[in-house]
């Protein structure tokens, strides 16, 4: 005898193949001014509600460390302006990355927010090779693009990066890898990485160190070190009536908001081991602080040594509590200003707006973060010259000491010495003098 469910099940099967019912198709759109990142958007977006159905294996095996899962796009119909009709997109060992993202903390659902929400933001700073950035529109998130060398390398090293994270609990200053991507689209092949950010969300970075512990040709050029100038000048305040006047103040209020924006937007130099110690910098923060700080990256650079991994560095970004106060207050009272200039005829921000999103996390005081969020900050001890927030972590973890790294060692040790402190060094002796070059940076 049929049971219930079982003619219910029937029931409905039939009504679905006597009724068709057409409804609108509620389509997410991705609108980004690069394709690429377009399709980037679809594709985290696809990815994520695919895993949702995926049930989540009690462990991992070997396969899904060389799993991948990729769709092809044809004559995509919606969003055509901004995105290309036809692309492939391929996400590399899907449920690895996912296993991460959950040990590293990190909700999928969120995860997607941040990617798909609004279009990641261009970045100005250039890595090795040519490499580009972009930070998702939370700042939450870093996409880096990358070569299909370091895609390899990834490969090489995923199992025993994941065996660690697990180790020790995520606890770590290595980049949180969350998620690797190949995107075709015109038959060129991009691929992309995904970490958390080093800096924060809501605390902004004056100054960033990259560290080696190395000393040769290791400082910024006078290049990177010159700030990015406005292109466009406000008039100066001329005499005339006090509306021409009120005028020019308000033009120049918005070109002062404007460039604050830039600014903050634009990349900071780069300054490096030569540049720090000249510039007298260290990092004041507490003996517990320091003590698990060190902790951690003795850890770290044990486990690249062992993987023979070297050429990493410690990213440092320095956030001035005060410094970042009086900017905060500037900023309100030129808001201010604007604000009763107006004549109330603005059209408010939507309650899911990206920028309400942000602004909901701002509860903190000046200084303060989230941990489970801001994950590499250390805030400064109380006998510290300033109240700084610090940001460290080591970053560009994917080369491998090859034949090509033996030359340079070589070629680098006639030119400068046998003992000067170049950067390409076998990676025992490279995670060595790195970790006691962080030690002295620590006060």
């Amino acid at each position: 005898m049929a049971s219930a469910s079982s003619i219910a099940a029937s029931i409905a099967s039939k009504t679905k193949t006597k009724k068709k019912h057409f409804v609108a198709q509620k389509v997410k759109l991705f609108r980004a001014s690069d394709p690429l990142l377009s399709v980037l958007m679809w594709g985290v977006n696809h990815s994520i509600n695919e895993l949702s159905h995926v049930q989540i294996p009690i462990m991992l095996m070997p396969d899904d460390f060389k799993a991948y899962s990729k769709i092809k796009v044809d004559n995509h119909l919606f969003n055509k302006e901004n995105m290309p009709s036809h692309f492939k997109f391929k996400e590399y060992c899907p449920l690895v990355f996912r296993n991460l993202r959950e040990r590293f903390g990190i909700d999928d659902q969120d995860f997607q927010n941040s990617l798909t929400r609004s279009a990641p933001l261009n970045s100005e700073a250039q890595g090795r090779s040519g490499a580009r950035f972009h930070t998702s529109y939370d700042k939450r998130y870093v996409v880096k693009t990358i070569s299909s060398e370091d895609v390899a390398e990834m490969h090489n090293i995923l199992k025993k990066y994941h065996q660690f994270i697990v180790e020790c609990h995520g606890n770590t200053l290595l980049p949180q890898f969350l998620g690797m991507y190949r995107l075709t689209v015109d038959g060129d092949e991009t691929y992309m990485i995904v970490t958390r950010n080093v800096f924060s969300h809501r605390l902004s970075v004056f100054k960033k160190y990259d560290l080696k512990g190395s000393t040769v040709a290791r400082e910024a050029s006078d290049k990177e070190k010159q700030p990015p100038l406005p292109e466009d000048v406000p008039p100066r305040p001329k005499s005339g009536n006090v509306q021409q006047r009120l005028q020019t103040l308000r033009i120049a209020t918005r070109f002062y908001c404007a460039m604050k924006h830039v600014r903050d937007a634009k990349e900071l130099p780069t300054y490096k081991d030569n540049d720090f110690i000249n510039d007298g910098q260290k990092i004041y923060i507490n003996e517990e602080n320091k003590k698990m700080f060190l902790e951690k990256l003795r850890k770290d650079v044990e486990f690249l040594a062992l993987l023979k991994l070297m050429d990493y560095s410690l990213l440092v970004g320095i956030h001035d509590v005060e410094r970042a106060e009086q900017e905060d207050v500037e900023s309100e009272d030129n808001d201010g200003e604007e604000e009763g200039e107006s004549d109330g005829g603005g059209i408010g921000t939507p309650p899911d707006s990206p920028s309400n999103t942000l602004d909901s996390m701002k509860p903190l005081s000046p200084g303060e973060f989230d941990p489970t969020i801001d994950v590499y900050a250390i805030k400064s001890n109380e006998s510290a010259p300033r109240k700084e927030v610090y940001f460290m972590a080591v970053i560009d973890i994917l080369q491998h000491y090859d034949a090509k790294k033996k030359a340079a060692h070589a070629a680098k040790t006639v030119k400068h010495g046998a003992g000067a402190e170049i950067s390409t060094v076998n990676p025992e002796q490279y995670s060595k003098r790195f970790y006691d070059f962080i030690t002295t940076i620590l006060s």
